[in-house]
Formats: C-alpha cells, sequence, structure tokens
C-alpha cells in the first residue's frame, strides 16, 4: 500500500478533471482526489469534459494536468474526448476507467497512446497507485522544465545571461566578459537572489584555482557593473552581492 503523504508530495501542484456520468461514483471519487490535488473540477459525459477542459485553458492558459475519464457515457464517450483532448494537447496525460465488458474500446484507446487503465469496479489502492506513478512523472517533467529555463538569468527585458554558454547578451548582441567577471556572473548565476559574502566569493575563486581578495572583489564588481542595467547588481553593505532579476 502506498502512503498518502507519498501522493500529496508529488500531486499537491496539480490539476485533475474526473469525468464520470456515474453520480453516486464520481461524487465519491472527486471527495478522494480533492484530498490529494490542488485544482479538481468534474463533468458527467465527454461533450461537458470538453468544455470544460477548453475553458480553464482559456481561462489559466495552461492544461490540466491529469484527465480521469471513464470510457462509455452519453454524447461523447471516452475514446472521442481522448481523441479531441489530444487535438488540443498532444501531450495530455489520460487515465481511463475501464469496465470489464469494454474490451471493444480499448484497442482504439491504446492506438491512441493510453497506457494507464484502471478496471471498475474500481479498487481505490490501485487508483492511488496510478495516481503516484502519474504524478511523478508529472513532477519530474516540469523540474526538468523548470531547470531549463534557469539557464537564462534575466536582469532586465534585453539582458540576458546564459549559464550554459557563460555568455552575457543585451538586446542580442554579445557583451565580452573577461574570465574572472564569468567566474563572478557564474557564482551569482548559480542562485540569483542568494546574497554571496567576500568569503563566498573568495572561496569560489580559490576552488577554481584563482586567486581572489577583498580589495580586487570590489574592482571587479565597478567593471562589471558597466556591462550590466543599473541596479541589477546589488552591495547590501558589510555583507555581500547579489543579482536581483526579472525571473
Amino acid at each position: 500500500m502506498i502512503e498518502s503523504k507519498e501522493l500529496i508530495n508529488y500531486s499537491k501542484n496539480l490539476s485533475i478533471l474526473l469525468v464520470e456520468d456515474d453520480i453516486d461514483l464520481r461524487t465519491n471519487m472527486a471527495e478522494i482526489l480533492s484530498n490529494f490535488f490542488k485544482n479538481v473540477s468534474v463533468a458527467e459525459n465527454g461533450k461537458e469534459a470538453l468544455s470544460i477542459y477548453t475553458s480553464y485553458v482559456k481561462e489559466q492558459d495552461t492544461f490540466y494536468d491529469i484527465v480521469l475519464t471513464d470510457i462509455r457515457m452519453p454524447k461523447m464517450n471516452g475514446v472521442e474526448l481522448t481523441k479531441e483532448l489530444y487535438k488540443i494537447n498532444a501531450e495530455q496525460f489520460v487515465i481511463v476507467l475501464s469496465a470489464h465488458d469494454e474490451s471493444d474500446y480499448l484497442l482504439p484507446l491504446i492506438n491512441l497512446g493510453i497506457e494507464q487503465f484502471i478496471k471498475k469496479p474500481i479498487d481505490f489502492q490501485e487508483l492511488l497507485e496510478v495516481l503516484l506513478r502519474t504524478s511523478k512523472i508529472l513532477h519530474r517533467s516540469k523540474n526538468i522544465a523548470h531547470e531549463e529555463n534557469q539557464i537564462f538569468i534575466y536582469l532586465d527585458e534585453n539582458c540576458i545571461y546564459n549559464k550554459e554558454t557563460k555568455s552575457l547578451s543585451n538586446q542580442n548582441e554579445n557583451i565580452y566578459l573577461t574570465k574572472y567577471e564569468i567566474l563572478f556572473m557564474q557564482l551569482l548565476a548559480s542562485n540569483a537572489g542568494i546574497i554571496y559574502s567576500n568569503e563566498d566569493i573568495v572561496e569560489y575563486y580559490h576552488s577554481k584555482g584563482e586567486s581572489m581578495d577583498a580589495q580586487n572583489i570590489r574592482k571587479l564588481v565597478s567593471k562589471i557593473r558597466k556591462k550590466l542595467p543599473e541596479n541589477s547588481l546589488e552591495s547590501i553593505y558589510g555583507i555581500g552581492y547579489r543579482f536581483l532579476t526579472l525571473k
């Protein structure tokens, strides 16, 4: 059995759309899901689900993280709904609730790329296990995307430092940096917004096999400031230095 805390760790910031025409099952599942997910929406058929989904995308400027749908429903079944969702978001995570007598629907869903099925009647432990696996995948992919975004440090709308290439550009024009300036930029950009003391800076340079002292730090900062947007490199008297970034 999985621990509820483990699922919450991965699902607490995720959204889910539940599509189920059985009102009692829909109510019970929604109550359970609300204990784990930040945002839980419900629909009683595929047509309503598609309307809720498109409205959510328009209003939130993002997609539901997970769609959990029944197969056999009035107005629009789960296969038809999944096809429409993939037209909007080809990467949408869809989990399908499948009864034993609905095998005819499974092949079309498998051909669409659905890999996660939960059998009816629902074993709620199985449901939580599938949700945990899916939430872990989503959590990992969001972290990777966040790390990729953090390659770029925006010192203002036009001035960008690229941590990967160790390059500074302003309005798409490269700005020359010396070796010592690059080391300083790399340190402050490693955790933008964090204050680094003179001791931190000296230790960092020494770890890179370079010499540095407090007097030379002040000279270095003075030179770097001429290449950066005004107020993007902050000095906190008696404490240290940090970048003030847009994001």
